[in-house]
Parts: structure tokens; sequence; C-alpha cells
């Protein structure tokens, strides 16, 4: 097994304590500041003598203290369960009742009491000072690195336990792509988003410096194009969707970016009118389409996107599975389609999560024991050619990916039907001609007395704001006095979907 990703990002602060770890708005913190303010923080975690191996909740932006904090609880023996500044108040109850977490770190000021201990913003700031001696807590293969939270069905969410065997088999593949010599990461993806993790450890452990792009500057076009060109990035790591709003500008082209060598693309499917206009942008650099789901960290399989793949593929592939990971389809669910045996895709190695927190009975229906080695069914449907490369294919459930965000529409179905300006309603995607979600719509049976229209749509998005993350949030809201039913009496949303992309 390789060092632990601690030792070999602290090795990296010890014999190159000035090389810059983290760009954060244009204040540069070096290798050095990084290790001393995660060992401030790891000091005073374990002088708390917290329950053993305990998971730590981390309510935070996109910051070095973010990433300092992150590094300080593992080094005191302890899983963080990143949260987004930008969630509301119930995701940040739910997952402190799911998670049990021993204690609560805010790197920015928490918009609510919760019931675990809390170390404040300025409290946080206090313990990154502290000059202390690093005497980390020994990380076993097994234990908890991270936890992230995902989309749940029933308005309760998931949360992902990544091991450090698991992280360790994502870095080293990362390690395996030609990047440059001490990488500068875009970051620009929440880090309670798993994405985040593509830029966090292959750039600390190579040496690298994040480059943090943060929510406020990309929520805003002018403000984003006015950022983007001070950001010296030369490895880009985002979302298609992302990518596809830089496209925008006329500006964001090799001559410009002269420094960007290589292109991550995950989290939702890379289209090929997306993968073109960049290859005609930035014809020098390479360009990787990737694919995971958070239960296997991050990504499990890639393909540099050439012109050769352009032009042999009309739906891009989402690449060949690491080495050390075996990917098939689920024995039973294979079916005929346009010539290919499509069916759901399993991944069965060493990046496969243990299971979600504190959830048996949803690990138990995900994930098993194949021959020694971890499998999880993903609910994504694909075909694997014979030379190992793999098509991704839809979906076998209703869950969705928008704009890189996984969503279970069941979740904002629950939502939607605890409002009480509805009486009834779904949530149904409508998708582009490149098969990727474009939109997401919401078909409302208003409650007695409320009248479908302007006033409603801004009296429900109020409510939806308090109690769900912005971007589940349906873009359009189409309104019924009744739902069509499936002969169980149930909505039936395969048939709005069908309208909705007619």
């Amino acid at each position: 097994m390789m060092k632990s990703l601690i030792q070999m990002i602290d090795e990296i602060a010890l014999s190159h304590p000035d090389w810059p770890a983290v760009n954060d708005r244009g204040v540069i913190k070096t290798y050095g500041e990084l290790k001393a303010a995660s060992d401030g923080i790891a000091a005073s975690l374990m002088a708390r003598q917290l329950p053993a191996k305990a998971p730590l909740l981390v309510y935070t932006d996109q910051s070095f203290a973010a990433i300092a904090t992150f590094l300080g609880c593992v080094k005191a023996g302890h899983a963080y369960i990143p949260v987004d500044s930008h969630s509301p108040n119930d995701r940040l109850t739910m997952i402190e009742a799911i998670a049990h977490p021993a204690l609560v770190l805010a790197t920015i000021p928490l918009p609510l009491a919760l019931k675990t201990p809390t170390v404040e913003a300025s409290a946080l700031a206090a313990m990154m000072q502290e000059k202390a001696a690093a005497h980390n807590v020994a990380l076993a293969a097994d234990d908890n690195f991270y936890i992230i939270f995902t989309s749940g069905t029933t308005g309760q969410p998931k949360g992902v336990q990544i091991s450090h065997a698991n992280l360790i088999s994502f870095v080293a593949w990362m390690a395996s792509f030609d990047l440059p010599r001490r990488p500068r990461f875009l970051a620009q993806a929440p880090f309670s988003f798993d994405l985040s993790v593509m830029s966090l450890y292959p750039t600390l452990t190579a040496g690298g410096c994040l480059q943090i792009l943060p929510k406020e500057k990309t929520d805003n076009l002018k403000t984003l194009f006015e950022t983007l060109p001070h950001l010296p990035v030369d490895v880009w790591v985002s979302t298609p969707s992302f990518v596809d709003i830089c496209l925008l500008s006329p500006l964001f082209d090799a001559v410009h970016y002269p420094a960007l060598k290589q292109f991550y693309f995950c989290g939702e499917e890379l289209t090929h009118a997306t993968a073109e206009k960049l290859r005609a942008r930035f014809p020098q650099a390479k360009l990787y389409n990737t694919y995971g789901p958070t239960e296997a960290t991050v990504a499990v399989t890639a393909i540099e996107i050439t012109d050769q793949v352009l032009a042999d593929y009309a739906r891009l592939p989402i690449g060949y599975a690491k080495p050390d990971t075996t990917m098939t389809l689920v024995p039973g669910t294979a079916r005929e389609q346009d010539d290919q045996q499509v069916g759901e895709l399993e991944i069965i190695g060493p990046s496969v999560s243990k299971g979600y927190l504190n959830r048996p009975e949803k690990t138990a229906a995900a994930f098993a024991n194949t021959h020694g080695l971890r499998g999880y069914r993903t609910g994504d449907l694909g075909y694997i050619a014979e030379d190992g490369l793999i098509f991704y294919r839809g979906r076998t459930d209703f869950q969705i990916k928008l704009n890189g965000y996984r969503i279970e529409l069941e979740e904002v179905d629950h939502y939607l039907n605890q409002a009480p300006m509805i009486r009834q309603a779904v949530a149904v995607p409508k998708y582009n001609a490149e098969h990727k979600v474009q939109q997401m719509l919401a078909y409302v049976v208003p409650a007695p007395g409320e009248e479908g229209g302007l006033a409603l749509t801004k009296k429900i998005r109020t409510h939806l704001q308090g109690v769900m993350m912005p971007y589940m949030i349906p873009q359009r809201f189409i309104y019924r006095d009744t739902l069509p039913l499936t002969q169980n009496g149930k909505v039936a949303v395969k048939a709005l979907i069908s309208e909705v992309n007619a």
C-alpha cells in the first residue's frame, strides 16, 4: 500500500514549506501554512478526547480554512462530513440526525443552532493558529476518510462512506495520468460535491496548487468572466455544464488561457457538441471524459476525447475502467437495444464504498461482496464493448444529473407534496437532443383555493428555497387540475416524461 495521503501532503510541507498549496481568492497559502493550520486543528481535536473514529461535520464554504479543517479532522482520527454553506437548514439537521457527529466545525457562521457541540468559525480560526507538534492518529485502510451526503429518495440524504483505501485507489489512478509537474488544478465544485475530490487530493499529493473559484464568482456571468482569466490553471476539473457556461465567452480559448493543458469532466454526460467546441478552442489540450458515482470514489472510467473519438461516436463513450476495477452488467438486467446488450452497470473494486452511514437497509440493497471485492450496483444503464470500452445509456430509476448535480426525482416530489399550496405534484426531466437533462419541470395540482400562475409559482419557489438545495428546485411549473394515473393508482410519471419530451 502506498503512503497515507496525509503523509504525502505533510512530507511536501516539510521539504518545500514555501510551495503554494491554495490560492484562496487571490491569497496564496503555502504547504507550510496548510500543515501548521491542520496540525493545530488536529491537536485541539485530540485534546477533546472525542469518541474514537466518530465523524465530524464541517459546515463550510470553499476556502483554505475548509481544506485545513478536512486534513485536521483526518489527522485527529476522524472522518469529515462536508456540508456546503448553501444548504438549507433542513438538510443540515437531517445530516446531523443521520450521522450523529461527535462535533460540528464551522468555517463560517452557522445559520442555526444544532444539537451537536459546535466549534464556531472564530474558535476554529484560533485552533488553526495553535502551535502543535504533529502526532497524527494512524489511519487504517478501512477507516473512513470522508463521508459525502448525496440525494435520497424520501427527503433523507445518504452518507457515502469513503475509506482511506478507497481514496488512495482513486488518487493513485489520477497520478497515472500525465499531470503537469506541481499541477495547478481548478477547484470550482463545492466541497460537499465529490467532484471536488478530483481536484483536492491529486493536487495536494503532487505538490500542486488548488485554484479556488467560489460559488459567488460563478453565480454571475460578468463576475465569472472577470475572474477566470486571473486564475493560473493548467488542469481543469468541472462538470460539462459548467464548461458550457464558460464557452459562452468567445475569449475562453487557448490564446487567452495558454496554460490550460488538460480538461477532466465528470458528474454528468459529456455531449459531443461540448467536446467538439472545446477541441476547436483548445486544440493542443488533452480532454478526458470520466465517469463514476460518489459510491465508487469520484470516477472509475476515463477516455481521452480525441478528434478520432469524436469522428467515431455520435454519443461519447465514458471510457475504460481503471486497472484495479472491474465493470460488468448486473446479471439478469441486460436487454437488446440498438444491437447492443444494455444493462445495469456494476462496479467492483477497491474504490467502492463500504456503504451508507447508519443506513444498513440502503447499503444492503446497493452493495455486495463479489469474490472478496466490494461491488456497487449503480442504477446506471450502459453497455460494454468487446475491448472494454464503456458507454452510458441512462438510468434504471428516476435519478437524473442536472448541471452536474445528482438529483433523485422522488426526493423533489417529497418536498413538492409537503408544500401547503400544492395538492399533488411530480418532477420530470426535459432532455435536449443530446440526451442531456436540460431542465427539471414540475407538474402541479394546486391546493384548494390556489390558482396556478405566476403568483403561485413565486409562493412555491419561496417555500422550496427554505427546505431544499437550490439546484433541486424545478425551473418550470406546469399547472393541471389532475395528474394522469397508472392502473395501480400511481402518478403516471413515465407518461408525463414522454409528454414533456415529445
